[in-house]
């Protein structure tokens, strides 16, 4: 295609001008700097961040170790002597015996107190404390047993008579409620007192000793 055949353009004095520069080099440094102290700043941020969640993470494993498991208690044996007998009464004996097991790995226990009632339809027969105070270390179990006789017993010829007639149809259920004050003992760190309450509902059959099914049952613990 010849010259001629080319259209004609209009050239502008704005054409020949260089592109002005819309910022200064001291516009660009303060970016630079800028981004560098936002990159530096994110990173110190991530380090933070890091540090913060290792020590969370120490801190929820240091408080699932240390944090205290209450006592486990279990039934062995619950005994009525004279079951047997109309007139057992007058010199009916219970014996018990329960242990108490410290699970955790770390931290004892103190028993300050300790008190064991038993309850026929909820009506208390018996009280008396079971132990002296006494420390209990981690990963040990305790033997509590105690034996109430006539004298520490509020069993009359009617209620021996209730237990005569439960006995018939071969079972008779008590409850033995054991309440105890205790303390978690971590280390030289000693907890405050809590009220500590164990029931144990326990069954005897006709010649008055525990049924197999309640022998080694677990009893329910809770704190007030």
């Amino acid at each position: 295609m010849s010259s001629s055949d080319r259209l004609p353009t209009l050239r502008t004095d704005q054409d020949s001008r260089p592109m002005k520069r819309q910022h200064t080099a001291r516009y660009y440094a303060e970016r630079v700097r800028e981004s560098c102290t936002a990159r530096v700043t994110k990173i110190v941020c991530a380090i933070f961040l890091c540090l913060v969640l290792v020590v969370g993470i120490v801190f929820f494993v240091l408080s699932l170790s240390l944090r205290p498991h209450r006592p486990r208690f279990h039934m062995l044996e619950f005994t009525v002597s004279g079951l047997a007998q109309p007139t057992g009464f007058e010199n009916a004996e219970i014996t018990f015996n329960v242990t108490v097991r410290n699970s955790n790995q770390h931290i004892g226990i103190y028993y300050d107190s300790m008190v064991g009632s038993v309850f026929y339809r909820d009506q208390r027969i018996g009280s008396a404390p079971l132990k002296d105070p006494f420390f209990q270390d981690p990963k040990t179990t305790t033997v509590v047993d105690r034996t109430f006789g006539a004298a520490s017993l509020t069993v009359n010829s009617k209620r021996w008579e209730e237990f005569m007639n439960d006995r018939q149809k071969g079972t008779v259920v008590f409850r033995l409620d054991i309440t105890s004050v205790i303390r978690f003992k971590v280390s030289t760190w000693r907890s405050k007192h809590h009220r500590m309450h164990v029931t144990c509902d326990v069954a005897v059959g006709r010649d008055g000793t525990i049924l197999p099914a309640w022998k080694n049952k677990r009893c329910p613990v809770y704190f007030s």
